[in-house]
């Protein structure tokens, strides 16, 4: 049976500036398929989506839709073509509820009904399979709600063409399978769905086929019954790249950063970390799980002395001296004068790691310039420093004297990971360390973070990737609105588990969970 051509493009090319985005991009996408767009960050695939619906136009090429030639200038060019596109930063009213959103700028002529669009509303939802209120405000909606209401907004304007932008990024394990069952229905109803994503098990789960892209050009679209991770990865990076992280046994832990009740309270009044408590060991990777904004930042920021806590202890176990001192309200540099050594890998690259319009050298020389014995700043140790990092990480920049607002996204966070490690801490903190990096690079840090531990580091890892998680960890935490919902063993914990405590609401202390876990074992063994 001949399948039905949804969509096509040719020859599509996208520059800025001298930078090429996409390069003579030939693709193909069928009626009723999930076509996964697979690539690294910085391969163009975001480009040349954005190019289908209207936001950027192409500098050469051609797009056709059912067989016909069309030229897509504005995101209301492609709503007339039924192309709508679920961005994966949403963009809704907050105040307004989800139907006033999903009707937001329609004007088809007719009288404006909200009665009828909550009718349409669920009428769509029970079509696919969806799950929500019409009449429920966005300010009052999960992050799985929100992305439902995009998807509607886009039916609700007749697409037949969905592209996805990393749907699954801030969602469960549960959430990202009940989308998943949602999109194969709107497949089976003859939609075409394009997913942009860089995870590879979620490629293998949903789609039919995969269109890879590296370096701007569309390198091969393949059936993903007839493919795997190791083939899509080589395809992606252009080597082979082993997927193994190693998990060494603990050798020796010991206490390293115990914190108890720690509570903090916004400037809103609003409580953002409630009675955390955990230990962080020498010589493990402690890991934390949680949707996007559950109070992952702020937790690392107060024990890096950022952030201002209401009450609780943070006890560092010095172990120098086997001395016990509460890093509480001290500052960064108090810290450091206390003979702590905290390396802080924050979100922010360059608005809290790195100086942007300093090289690599400078960037270096941030954390000892103070021990300098003249008025003359000895450069030739943080130079050696940033050529051995350049080379290890192979981070892409003309030179060390580069300044660091030049580099790509993923070579910056490079820059920073390497200097931290460097600084040989006893508490290495790490907050979504691979965000922007290509696999390579990813499982180089993954290798790294692991060399710490082995050195008898506490590694306290924020990670979104569960499956990395998984690998690496070997405890994990779980937040659920600033709160410890789970403290659970990597080794034996699944991603389902973790995704049902990323969604809970009461808190567990460290101590009721080991019994929680001491009972289930007794009764196993009973």
């Amino acid at each position: 049976m001949e399948r039905s051509v949804a969509l096509e493009l040719r020859g599509v090319t996208k520059t800025f500036g001298k930078v090429i985005a996409n390069n003579n991009v030939d693709l193909t996408v069928y009626a009723g398929e999930i076509l996964s767009i697979l690539g690294e960050n910085g391969c163009g695939k975001t480009t040349l989506m954005n190019m289908i619906s209207g936001i950027y136009f192409p500098d050469r090429g051609h797009m056709f839709v059912k067989g016909e030639e069309v030229v897509i200038r504005s995101p209301k060019d492609a709503f007339d073509h039924k192309i709508g596109m679920i961005h994966q930063h949403f963009k809704l009213v907050d105040v307004f509820s989800a139907s006033e959103n999903i009707v937001l700028g329609i004007d088809d002529g007719n009288k404006y009904s909200l009665k009828d669009v909550n009718n349409r509303v669920l009428e769509i939802s029970e079509r696919y399979g969806f799950n929500i209120d019409p009449k429920k405000k966005i300010y009052e909606m999960s992050v799985s709600e929100k992305q439902t209401v995009e998807i509607i907004k886009v039916l609700y304007r007749g697409a037949d063409i969905l592209i996805l932008d990393e749907p699954t990024a801030v969602l469960t394990p549960q959430e990202t399978e009940r989308l998943f069952n949602v999109l194969r229905r709107m497949r089976d109803d003859g939609k075409a769905i394009i997913i942009i994503t860089h995870k590879l098990h979620e490629v293998l789960s949903v789609s039919d086929r995969v269109a890879v892209l590296r370096r701007g050009e569309h390198i091969a679209t393949v059936e993903t019954a007839g493919t795997n991770e190791s083939e899509l990865t080589e395809m992606m990076v252009g080597k082979k790249i082993s997927l193994n992280i190693e998990r060494p046994e603990p050798k020796e832990p010991k206490d390293r950063l115990i914190v108890k009740n720690v509570n903090c309270t916004n400037s809103d009044g609003i409580k953002i970390l409630d009675n955390i408590s955990f230990t962080a060991r020498s010589g493990e990777i402690l890991g934390i799980a949680g949707i996007a904004g559950s109070g992952q930042r702020e937790l690392l920021e107060s024990i890096a002395g950022l952030q201002h806590l209401d009450s609780g202890e943070i006890m560092y176990h010095n172990p120098k001296n086997d001395e016990e001192v509460n890093l509480r309200d001290r500052t960064p540099l108090q810290i450091r004068d206390l003979g702590v050594r905290l390396s802080f890998v924050p979100e922010d690259r360059l608005g809290m790691g790195l100086v942007g319009n300093m090289d690599i050298i400078d960037n270096m020389m941030l954390r000892s310039y103070k021990k300098g014995h003249s008025m003359f700043l000895n450069r030739k140790a943080p130079k050696n420093l940033a050529k051995e990092i350049i080379e290890s990480l192979e981070i892409a920049t003309p030179n060390a004297t580069t300044p660091v607002r030049r580099l790509s996204g993923g070579n910056v966070q490079k820059v920073l990971v390497g200097r931290e490690i460097a600084s040989a801490p006893s508490v290495l903190m790490a907050a979504y360390p691979v965000r922007g990096l290509d696999i390579g690079s990813s499982y180089t840090i993954y290798k790294l973070l692991n060399e710490q531990k082995a050195r008898g580091v506490a590694v306290i890892f924020v990670g979104e990737d569960l499956d990395v998680l998984v690998e690496l960890c070997d405890k994990i935490i779980v937040l659920a609105s600033g709160k410890v919902t789970g403290i659970v063993d990597a080794r034996t914990t699944t991603k389902e588990e973790i995704g049902l405590l990323m969604t809970k609401s009461t808190s567990v202390s460290e101590d009721a969970l080991k019994t929680e876990n001491s009972a289930k074992e007794d009764g196993c063994n009973g």
